[in-house]
This record gives C-alpha cells, structure tokens and sequence, in this order.
C-alpha cells in the first residue's frame, strides 16, 4: 500500500507550482518498492515518467527551434539531446532536492535509491507529467524553462561533435581509433539508458549514459576530451 499522503507543502515551494490534487504529486515521487505489485502501474510514478519525458522532449525543442533559428537539424538533435539526457534530469532533481521526498521502501532507501542517478532522473520526469496533467501545458512549460534553464542555456551555444573531434584528436597523434562498447542497458523498452565506455590507446577508460547508443557515444566522447584537457570544462 501507498504510504499516508504527507504535507508536501515545502516541496510545493520548492517545485514553485501548487498541486490542485495531492494525489497526481504522491504518485510523481512513489518508487515502484513502496506499493504492492497489483498498484504498481495505477500508484507508481512509471506512467508520470513516461508522460514527462515526452514534455520534457517537446519543450526542450519548441524553446531550441525557437533559439536557434539558423541550427541545422542535427544541430538541434545534439542540443535537444543535452537537455533531455538521463544525467540532466538527475542534475535537476538534485538541484530541487527531490531525493527526499521520494518514497520507497526501507531496503530500497538503505541501498541509497533516494540518490541514485536513474531513480532521480525518473522522478523529475514523473513532476513533470504530474504538473501537466494538474496544470496543463502551459503550467509545465513553464516549470521545464524555469529548472532546466541552465542546461538550455548551455544547449544555445554552439554544438561539438565529440566523436569526430576526439577521433581526429587521436589519429592526429597516431593512436588508433576510439573503441565505443556497450556496457549495460536499463531502464523500459520505451525508455532505455544505455551505458557506453570508450577506449583510446594508453588512456584510462571512461563511461556515460544516455537514453540512446549514438547520445553516450558522443556524451562519453565529450567527457574524455575535457577530462584530458582537450575541451575547456
């Protein structure tokens, strides 16, 4: 069963948006561990998420095309990407403290699930959905703008090719080309998270995620280049 509805009235604050049904905020922040298997798909924030992630993706681009008026379309794929990416939506809900709102049960929260990475990321979205099925479109456009700002922001700016550069970066000195390898896959079909290492001859590996193979690649690509200095972090 659902924990008792709490006073959410801080987080309220936080999320700066009033929920007209407590109900549609409850189910945004419980985890699958904290409702019986039989609720899980009407009690669970799984459905919120699923809507969220679509908002979150039709904002992010209405607010780039709007941006970028001479973006080219993988220009804006890139952009969109950065904004819409596992990482992002986590860096969110750290940023607003969801964490501590969110409910599970007692050996899922032991494990440190209230800080995990995917569970935040999923609850972002799921306050999202939430917003607009409470407030609408405009009330959840406002609230994507309004906490993901820093990372449009970051978007508005010219896009690398991670992949390409880091490529070239390394034949020009000889080495051979980068090794992309898939290391894990999580996450619903209709919403996977892909984790992708890279290899380059004589450096430490390293890894990233993102919600499709050719997103980690360049996401990971991207990482290697500032971590060795390449990119100005």
């Amino acid at each position: 069963m659902v924990n008792p509805k709490p006073d959410f009235s801080k987080l309220e604050d936080i999320l700066q948006y009033s929920f007209a049904d407590k109900d549609i905020l409850q189910r945004a922040l419980t985890h699958t561990s904290a409702v019986s298997p039989g609720r899980r798909v009407k009690d669970s924030y799984q459905r919120l998420e699923f809507l969220g992630d679509r908002i979150l993706g039709l904002v992010a681009a209405d607010l780039l095309f709007k941006r970028l008026p001479d973006a080219k379309e993988g220009e804006l794929a890139r952009a969109l990407n950065s904004i819409v990416r596992k990482e992002a939506c986590a860096a969110v809900a750290v940023e607003l403290g969801l964490g501590s709102f969110v409910q599970m049960d007692k050996s899922e929260a032991r494990t440190g699930g209230r800080e995990k990475p995917s569970v935040l990321a999923d609850v972002c979205e799921a306050i999202i959905g939430a917003i607009y099925v409470d407030g609408g479109h405009q009330k959840s456009f406002e609230f994507v703008q309004r906490t993901f700002n820093a990372h449009i922001s970051a978007a508005d700016r010219p896009q690398i090719d991670a992949k390409t550069k880091l490529q070239e970066w390394a034949q020009g000195r000889g080495f051979a080309t980068p090794q992309y390898l898939e290391i894990d896959r999580t996450g619903p079909a209709h919403n996977p998270v892909f984790s992708i290492k890279v290899k380059v001859e004589g450096f430490e590996t390293i890894s990233a995620q993102g919600p499709s193979k050719k997103t980690a690649e360049q996401s990971v690509a991207e990482l290697f280049l500032r971590r060795e200095g390449i990119l100005e972090t």
